[in-house]
């Protein structure tokens, strides 16, 4: 599914088009996606949409009526800039057209997505993200947070760091990444790692993530950047989804096992 990279992809593409501009007609297509989508977005005709955050896999409309669009891609979804006379392909499901001539259309094959309007003052409340762990790229996610989380737990590192409410944003993909840049086998115990190993990991998966979002995300099958063109982050790939290939450092073959019911990859010999 879009991780973290892909969405901090699509909100920068989709940013300079979306931001300051008013919404003129908004269609729905289809309702039924993970939850319904609300009903109540044909309010935002009219409106204007004042900024595009994100918020781990979310993304957030502001606008001038101070609610906000919470949009999630689910499992294979995409949203891009598009020209509103475009034919409206089999999974489209929402269009927002605005006043610049451009339209915002939602795509989701699978329909895990969600197009939900938010009314809470504070967005962050929602019980969608209340819970949600530290930003991966921000300030709060240290070397000291997360050792003091480890320490607590007594499962896999990969799955503590798979875990959105002790950080977000830190997918299967960019966690076995991660794993391989700071030498740790996925499997070693959470609270068994000691601190310089525990700041090595923050600063590798600070670094594979702005790796990919620079690059673009991660190409996967059914995910597109917002200009429509594949992200190119896989051919950068050191351990994931490389059973038995060479590891491109030492040369040992990759190993692959299931881990918390997730594919898991790493190096023998470069991870300890």
């Amino acid at each position: 599914m879009p991780e973290l990279p892909e969405v901090e992809t699509t909100r920068r593409g989709i940013e300079p088009h979306v931001v300051g501009a008013r919404v003129t007609e908004v269609i729905v297509r289809r309702y039924d996606l993970r939850q319904p989508v609300s009903p109540c977005i044909i309010i935002l005709e009219g409106r204007c949409i004042l900024a595009v955050r994100r918020r781990s896999k979310y993304l957030l409309l502001d606008i001038d009526d101070g609610t906000t669009l919470l949009i999630h891609l689910g499992m294979s979804g995409s949203l891009r800039v598009i020209d509103p006379a475009d034919v409206w392909k089999k999974h489209d499901h929402v269009g927002i057209r605005l006043e610049n001539g451009k339209q915002l259309r939602f795509h989701d094959p699978r329909r895990f997505g969600l197009v939900l309007r938010l009314t809470e003052n504070d967005p962050m409340s929602h019980v969608l993200l209340s819970s949600l762990g530290p930003e991966p790229l921000e300030n709060e996610f240290t070397e000291s947070y997360l050792h003091g989380f480890c320490q607590k737990r007594s499962a896999a590192i990969k799955q503590v760091i798979m875990d959105s409410k002790v950080v977000v944003g830190v997918g299967n993909i960019y966690a076995s990444e991660s794993l391989f840049r700071a030498g740790i086998r996925p499997q070693t115990p959470a609270n068994k790692l000691s601190k310089p190993r525990i700041t090595k990991l923050v600063a590798a998966i600070r670094a594979v993530l702005t790796d990919a979002i620079q690059e673009g995300g991660t190409t996967l099958r059914d995910f597109l950047n917002s200009d429509g063109e594949p992200g190119y982050f896989k051919q950068r790939l050191y351990v994931y989804d490389r059973k038995n290939e060479p590891c491109r450092v030492c040369g040992a073959p990759i190993r692959h096992a299931v881990l918390g019911q997730r594919a898991t990859y790493w190096c023998p010999v470069c991870q300890k």
